[in-house]
């Protein structure tokens, strides 16, 4: 591994996915044990479930030499009149990002399946009017957080969103400006829905600006792929695993990383909502230490 991919974690490899939720690991638990674990460096996870309190928060990450390298939004661009409310996010993440010193805005497109009760909300595919209008929100959202407060915005794939499969990605990034509009590549997500990491890599390494690394278990995402299952309920299942007992490969992805030439986050990712509270820890640790033999 080169000097040039900085290895992090996030919220997510602890079971957190909402801000305030009995089934999470408490916030100030969650830091302690990226510690133990031996990362330096966080996401934000979901706004509020640290502290938002740029102050505050700073105090919290400087008293365990903690860094962060990016805060998430959701934002459903594809839909009309969406901007305002995907922009008033920003405002509350970016901020509060850009004050503690991150670089990354990672942004996930709108589901069209509901993330609480699994039910389609919205057509699977969409129409070309809702591609352009998608493209060109995320093009202008792009421009104007880089020019408000600094950040780069990297547009995250995932499953039970319209930017998803890879022919769904491919059409995404040939579609946005290069400038504003980054790829955050989650190894995972692209798994899950059949793609091909280090075809990105390859095809795409002008807009690969920020990583999630995750491993899926092919076993259990065929049975998620042939029952139609909504991604929560592919977590609770075990879809995703720790590396390097699933897919993609994690020495192949980080050679092809460290062939980019230039700084790369690369955040360990482990969907793990809900999950007992004392699972995550030696994960991350056992993560960690294998991602160092890797180098």
């Amino acid at each position: 591994m080169a000097r040039s991919i900085t290895i992090g974690t996030a919220p997510d490899s602890w079971g957190v996915w909402f801000a305030d939720d009995e089934l999470q690991t408490p916030a100030h638990r969650f830091l302690d044990e990226v510690v133990e674990a031996g990362y330096e460096w966080i996401e934000l996870g979901p706004y509020g479930y640290l502290p938002t309190d740029p102050a505050e928060l700073s105090d919290e990450l400087e008293a365990r030499h903690l860094k962060v390298s990016a805060g998430t939004i959701f934002a459903a661009l594809h839909r009309p009149d969406h901007y305002a409310e995907a922009w008033a996010q920003v405002e509350q993440v970016a901020k509060l990002t850009q004050a503690v010193g991150g670089t990354h805005l990672v942004v996930i497109p709108g589901q069209w399946r509901s993330d609480k009760t699994g039910e389609q909300i919205e057509p699977r595919e969409l129409d070309d009017e809702s591609w352009a209008r998608l493209a060109a929100g995320m093009d202008r959202l792009g421009r104007d957080v880089k020019n408000g407060y600094g950040l780069q915005v990297a547009v995250h794939s995932h499953a039970d969103t319209h930017i998803d499969t890879q022919d769904q990605v491919e059409r995404f990034l040939s579609m946005t400006d290069g400038d504003p509009v980054k790829l955050c590549l989650d190894t995972g997500h692209v798994s899950y829905s059949g793609g091909d990491s280090l075809a990105l890599i390859r095809d795409f390494p002008d807009r690969i600006a920020y990583v999630h690394l995750k491993q899926v278990d092919p076993a259990v995402v065929a049975k998620v792929k042939e029952q139609d299952l909504p991604f929560g309920e592919a977590v609770k299942l075990g879809a995703m695993v720790e590396p390097p007992q699933g897919i993609p490969a994690m020495p192949p992805i980080l050679e092809a990383l460290e062939g980019l030439g230039r700084d790369v986050f690369a955040i360990v990712e482990q969907d793990l909502y809900p999950v007992a509270f004392d699972k995550p820890l030696p994960i991350a640790t056992r993560t960690r230490t294998y991602l160092d033999s890797c180098r």
